[in-house]
């Protein structure tokens, strides 16, 4: 072979490797074409805040595991916002801008959100309102929250039977930027108003420090002696509640909650907590998931009915107290008898029944 030869046989095996190479790259391309369209079956969850328990060890893993039982090739892309409006609307965008087209929120402001849903809807965004609220979503499920407020404000009279006419209360309030906390409080004030005395009502932020703070503050406004109950819009506030309570030597007044956290249901036990509001995440998150599926798939959505023109089905809410643990959370698998009755309560438990 000639010099010439092999000059012309080089530069064809090079045009050939810069094809192959250029298919390669063609192929490559191919690739990023399938992840984006592997974003058809990714579904959006951005939960608000990691104080209150209920949202990474129930919320996110049941929507997770309802997901995959209606959509065994969907993948669920989740995000934490921390109590920071800002980050979740950074954690909404990007999901956005990857690709998804579902998102289940649960919004940290629910008015800010608003907004994101609209322009999520420019870009063929399709938006499930999670136990929050959110004007224009796609869909909403949740709990019926004004009721919510009504059990927790009857548990408290109930709790206090003939002496509620002449107790003196102390409510702390969620976090006035989160629309449910609206709905508790009013829900609260129409089965409180004209039947106790409100001596101290302020917001504690879903924050257990700052539930606590406040219950300090009550305490010196009101007087030592002179509060009867305390109502706390959740459990996580009442931790926060019943400690500074038990700093300040009160002891023995109903204090109730809602969530039925662990920690909320073993006060219940302890005696230091009166009762809780059981929101069954076993029913919430699946509708939740089921909603989102539908909506990716283009199916109806299932609701039962509409909340302010959003397709929503809001379910049933149950006070737990001493009585009913294990006919609630424990029957329902939420939590086995052994995580719910350590050593310190063990005693209680068996009293209880709880097994």
């Amino acid at each position: 072979m000639n010099a010439m030869t092999r000059r012309i046989v080089i530069g064809t095996a090079a045009v050939s490797m810069a094809v192959s190479l250029a298919a390669c790259g063609k192929a490559g391309d191919d690739k990023k074409g399938s992840a984006d369209s592997g974003s058809k079956t990714k579904i959006g969850l951005l939960l608000p805040e990691n104080k209150t328990a209920r949202y990474e060890t129930l919320d996110k893993p049941l929507f997770i595991e309802a997901v995959k039982k209606d959509c065994a090739d969907c993948e669920v892309v989740y995000n934490n916002a921390a109590g920071d409006v800002g980050q979740q609307k950074q954690q909404f965008e990007q999901q956005i801008a990857d690709g998804i087209k579902v998102i289940a929120i649960s919004s940290v402001d629910a008015e800010k959100s608003a907004a994101w849903v609209a322009d999520a809807h420019k870009k063929g965004v399709k938006v499930v309102a999670y136990d929050r609220a959110i004007v224009g979503a796609d869909a909403y499920v949740s709990h019926d929250n004004e009721k919510i407020g009504k059990l927790q404000g009857q548990a408290v009279l109930d709790a206090l039977g003939s002496k509620a006419a002449g107790s003196n209360l102390v409510m702390i309030n969620g976090d006035e930027k989160d629309p449910n906390a609206g709905l508790f409080k009013k829900g609260a004030h129409e089965a409180l108003d004209g039947k106790i005395k409100i001596a101290y009502e302020a917001s504690g932020e879903w924050d257990p420090k700052i539930a606590g703070e406040k219950m300090t503050a009550a305490i010196s406004s009101v007087g030592k002696g002179k509060i009867d109950a305390v109502y706390s819009a959740n459990d996580g506030m009442a931790g926060g509640i019943i400690t500074s309570l038990s700093n300040a030597g009160i002891k023995d007044i109903p204090v109730g909650g809602q969530d039925a956290e662990l920690p909320g249901i073993q006060r219940i036990i302890a005696g230091t907590q009166t009762f809780t509001i059981y929101k069954s995440p076993k029913q919430l998150a699946p509708t939740a998931a089921q909603f989102a599926v539908n909506l990716l798939q283009g199916k109806d959505i299932g609701a039962s009915g509409k909340t302010d023109g959003v397709p929503s089905t809001l379910l049933e809410p149950t006070v737990v107290n001493k009585d009913n643990i294990e006919s609630t959370v424990v029957k329902d698998g939420i939590y086995q008898a052994s995580a719910i009755c350590v050593k310190d309560i063990a005693a209680k438990c068996t009293a209880l029944g709880i097994q």
